[in-house]
């Protein structure tokens, strides 16, 4: 390892001492490479562990890339993994696999082209497998380490948001203007949460910046969310609730939320329909619930709260045929 420190002075004068920065040294640089350190240790725990995950033989299988540019899939998807673990966020920062003495501990290391051009020549197609591959590596892995467990009586609760990633480059494929006005991408992300679990992504998608907020959530929700969250060890007839804002106040979520066997709690739009709803509940129908900044008050029994819920009998997508209609409280 070479390291290039910056030179520094400690002048000296009667009454008073102080460190001051040399403005004339080069610019600090830092070389990794001792051929019998590797830099990133931590790596080879991480991907023992997923290899103990099946990821390597479920890669193995899949996406199956036309051309050379598709080939050894087994080894370029673990190698893409481990830079992401070790902190690559772009395709440049894979040759970090190479640095120091990381060929002693690991094979198959590529210069960041060939990852490069492998990604490249995915289709949509192609993205649908890798997330097939995600799903039963996640599987895999909270068979060895228990990220998610279900708790008797409590819900499995599965949040659906997005995001946007915003970038400066017009070069850059999919980018657009979404209602924020930021150019970017607009990721579709699903979380599951459980009583005694830290939240765990199981889905996601990267769509076009301009796209509209919901679209294709029936997929992530069905066939990615729910689908996922029912394979995973220690679920098993576990109660799940799927979570979302007004964005996906619509007929594909829910009905894609229902078909799943999940219950939904979903933000929904003030329209006048709505407000009609709402309008009969007596003041005293509503309860305070825990919410953000709540307090308990004990002499009442009852949550002090800016929040609180009613219960009404209420019909939603009546325009669509009645079997598609879906009734709740």
């Amino acid at each position: 390892m070479k390291v290039d420190f910056t030179t520094v002075h400690f002048p000296k004068s009667s009454s008073i001492s102080w460190v001051q920065i040399s403005h004339t040294s080069s610019a600090t640089s830092v070389s990794f490479d001792d051929p019998k350190s590797v830099w990133e240790a931590g790596l080879v725990p991480a991907v023992k562990l997923a290899t103990h995950a099946g990821l390597q033989k479920l890669t193995d299988r899949g996406p199956t890339v036309p051309t050379n540019k598709g080939a050894n899939a087994e080894a370029k998807i673990p190698s893409l993994v481990a830079g992401m673990v070790a902190g690559a966020d772009s395709i440049d920062d894979m040759a970090l696999l190479k640095h120091g003495g990381t060929g002693k501990v690991f094979t198959d290391r590529y210069v960041p082209s060939t990852p490069g051009s492998f990604l490249r020549s995915f289709t949509f197609g192609h993205v649908s497998q890798l997330g097939v591959v995600a799903s039963r590596a996640l599987t895999g892995l909270n068979a060895q380490i228990p990220l998610l467990v279900s708790e008797p009586g409590e819900y499995v609760r599965v949040d659906v948001d997005y995001t946007i990633i915003e970038i400066h480059s017009r070069q850059k494929q999919g980018s657009g203007y979404g209602y924020s006005g930021a150019r970017g991408f607009k990721a579709q992300l699903a979380a599951v949460t459980t009583v005694g679990s830290a939240p765990t992504f199981v889905a996601q998608r990267l769509r076009k910046g301009s796209t509209g907020s919901s679209r294709g959530c029936a997929r992530l929700i069905g066939d990615a969310a729910l689908a996922t969250t029912g394979r995973l060890a220690y679920m098993a007839g576990a109660r799940v609730l799927v979570r979302a804002d007004s964005a996906y106040h619509g007929h594909a979520a829910m009905q894609a939320a229902i078909s799943g066997r999940a219950e939904v709690s979903v933000t929904v739009r003030m329209d006048p329909r709505d407000k009609r709803a709402i309008a009969p509940i007596h003041d005293d129908a509503w309860q305070t619930i825990d919410y953000t900044d709540a307090v308990f008050d004990e002499d009442t029994g009852r949550w002090s709260s800016k929040a609180e819920v009613a219960e009404i009998p209420f019909t939603a997508f009546t325009s669509r045929k009645k079997s598609n209609a879906c009734s709740d409280g």
